[in-house]
């Protein structure tokens, strides 16, 4: 019960920040569970939580919608996710904890990067960003420090950017859910966990809302660039113990 509750607990508190900037909550999250479940059930834990999180968050901005930058994102994302999940179960446990933390760490120089080179890119541009993030999305499950810059160099921001990913993620963990379910992935169990977990996030991506204008996307980076230091130290600490 104790772990159910801290679940629960840092569950609210990264859909509330995943509610203001659009990413986070699979980054603070999953280590939690990890810890809590092991690699193997976590991840499709949080697949089934992060499809509630998002259907909160596109209820919430869905008139800001950009439709071309959503069609042409998640089109090609949704099969390379699923392709994605194939490919991460077929991998050794120590190996999924390994990547993950790596991927963590090195996200936090390469979103800095990103920002720093203000790149402007195209609508076609966004698609083969989609397909790459999308494999991405389904082998390591947390890209929104990717996923992020993409849309805002096509030129998305506040509420159309919300909406678009949100709706766009909902539709590539949606694919990776099924995935999981075809390679039985996806027992009863670890659907009724990743329900528990996803109302945990929709009730944070709600009170996120109400935040979202008082939160500067400055402190927010901040608050991410620890959680995701702090959860790719923790996985690696995991994968080699």
């Amino acid at each position: 019960m104790l772990a159910y509750f801290f679940v629960l607990v840092v569950a609210l508190v990264a859909g509330c920040l995943s509610g203001v900037i659009g990413t986070g909550s699979s980054i603070m999250l999953l280590p939690v569970l990890v810890f809590a479940y092991g690699p193997k059930e976590a991840v499709p834990i949080m697949a089934v939580a992060a499809v509630m999180s998002n259907v909160s968050r596109v209820a919430l901005w869905w008139r800001d919608m950009n439709w071309r930058a959503f069609l042409a994102y998640a089109l090609p994302g949704a099969p390379a996710a699923a392709l994605g999940a194939r490919t991460l179960l077929a991998l050794p446990t120590h190996v999924i904890e390994g990547a993950l933390g790596v991927f963590f760490l090195v996200m936090v120089p390469a979103r800095y990067q990103l920002a720093r080179m203000d790149v402007r890119i195209r609508l076609w541009q966004l698609a083969v960003a989609g397909a790459f993030i999308g494999f991405l999305t389904g082998l390591v499950l947390s890209t929104g420090p990717l996923s992020v810059p993409a849309f805002t160099a096509y030129g998305l921001l506040k509420g159309q950017f919300l909406a678009t990913e949100a709706a766009s993620s909902l539709a590539l963990y949606t694919s990776k859910v099924f995935a999981f379910r075809e390679l039985g992935a996806l027992p009863e169990s670890v659907v009724f966990k990743g329900l528990i977990v996803g109302s945990s996030l929709m009730v944070g991506a709600i009170a996120g809302k109400a935040i979202v204008l008082r939160m500067s996307p400055a402190h927010f980076h901040l608050i991410l660039d620890g959680v995701m230091i702090a959860s790719g130290l923790s996985m690696l600490w995991g994968a080699f113990h």
